[in-house]
């Protein structure tokens, strides 16, 4: 649309007025040729066939081609509705960063996921024209810098589309399932609902709809606990875990995370959770500060009723490990839900990973929020005190 000049009436998105410059690959020449020449020109092997794309054959005013990679074209002129011509440049990631300098361009299009250094590059080439720039791909590589600025880096510059199996409506129900099953557990999110995948390391490999929960009322007799992780350059988070004791199930049913704020102005925010609701904390809630008393005690003068001694579980250990294989334990024994408008909880659930044996502390803070309240749920409380009235009895007779 943006190389003819024609959208259809429906489209309310950027138009360009005039002709356009876009550059448009994929991680090689010949992935460029099969994906991005494919759908815009037409399919590479039958040249008589240029011009089915979605680029109309009529548009096509010239093509050059590229050397030494059969078929490859390498530069694409298209008619623009307003008698000018945009140009198509087509590259590859492997060509590396400086063959994608040369440009400045109106749009570019990254088809699969690309390199830092390279999506910067995109984005230097499009400053002069204050243009676009998108992506197109499958998050196999899990939560990287480029999928993290997009997922985790909230800005009104960017925005994510993502399509699900669901939306490919040609599938029938039992097709769909036979799909997702044919793919290995630790890929099967990422290629059926475009959740980064991080493979082996995944710290809890569990489909994310098998702990999803919509909202809904907690019951009265249901105890609840709050947990506390506290942060400044990172995050302090915080959590709110309910307890159905008939099921032995956990429910996450509140999730805060905020940054670079004193603990006046977060008890303020987590106070309307309840004055009485109990909360767990780390070991580092007793260092001391320069600015005064340790952070358990700032939040208690807030009116946080904080428990009386930091987290640990009941044999007085406090392992990370063993906190993880509980949480994991619950999720695939079905004793662990979340309810599903916490969108920060499934930020930090899907890249929770390992490196070399170890967990990687990075964006984890309403994670150990949580691993706090479940370590302390001996100490959940009701919401309110549920008084019972015992009916009178006539026990005469009874001996």
């Amino acid at each position: 649309m943006h190389l003819t000049g024609q959208y259809p009436e429906w489209w309310d998105g950027r138009r360009f007025e005039k002709a356009v410059v876009v550059i448009a690959g994929s991680e090689s020449a010949e992935l460029t040729r099969d994906g991005v020449q494919r759908l815009l020109v037409g399919p590479p092997d039958r040249e008589e066939d240029w011009g089915t794309g979605f680029i109309p054959q009529s548009a096509i005013v010239a093509r050059t081609r590229r050397m030494g990679v059969s078929n490859a074209l390498d530069t694409v002129t298209v008619q623009h509705v307003t008698g000018e011509r945009s140009t198509l440049y087509l590259k590859s990631y492997d060509q590396g960063r400086s063959k994608w300098q040369a440009n400045t361009v109106d749009f570019v299009w990254f088809d699969e996921e690309c390199p830092e250094d390279l999506y910067f590059e995109g984005i230097t080439r499009t400053n002069a024209t204050k243009g676009s720039v998108m992506m197109t791909f499958t998050p196999l590589r899990g939560m990287s810098a480029v999928v993290q600025r997009y997922l985790l880096e909230p800005s009104k510059d960017r925005t994510t589309v993502t399509m699900t199996i669901d939306d490919a409506e040609h599938y029938s129900d039992e097709e769909r399932n036979k799909i997702i099953a044919s793919y290995p557990a630790h890929e099967r999110e990422a290629r059926t609902k475009g959740v980064p995948s991080l493979g082996s390391g995944r710290i809890f490999p569990v489909e994310e709809s098998l702990i999803t929960i919509a909202p809904f009322p907690i019951p009265d007799h249901w105890p609840r606990i709050g947990g506390l992780d506290f942060g400044w350059d990172h995050p302090t988070a915080a959590a709110e875990l309910a307890w159905d004791r008939d099921s032995d199930t956990i429910y996450v049913t509140k999730g805060y995370r905020r940054r670079e704020a004193t603990p006046v102005l977060h008890a303020a925010s987590l106070k309307p959770w309840g004055e009485k609701l109990p909360w767990a904390w780390p070991h580092d809630g007793n260092n001391d500060t320069a600015a005064g008393p340790n952070l358990a005690s700032q939040y208690r003068s807030q009116g946080m009723n904080l428990l009386p001694d930091r987290a640990t579980f009941e044999d007085g250990s406090n392992s990370v490990e063993a906190g993880l294989m509980e949480m994991l334990d619950r999720m695939q024994t079905n004793r662990w839900k979340v309810f599903s408008n916490i969108s920060e909880w499934f930020e930090e659930f899907r890249l929770y990973h390992r490196k070399n044996g170890k967990v990687v502390k990075e964006i984890d803070d309403l994670l150990s929020a949580t691993r706090y309240a479940m370590m302390m749920l001996r100490s959940a409380e009701l919401p309110k005190q549920v008084a019972f009235k015992m009916p009178k009895r006539d026990l005469r007779g009874f001996i």
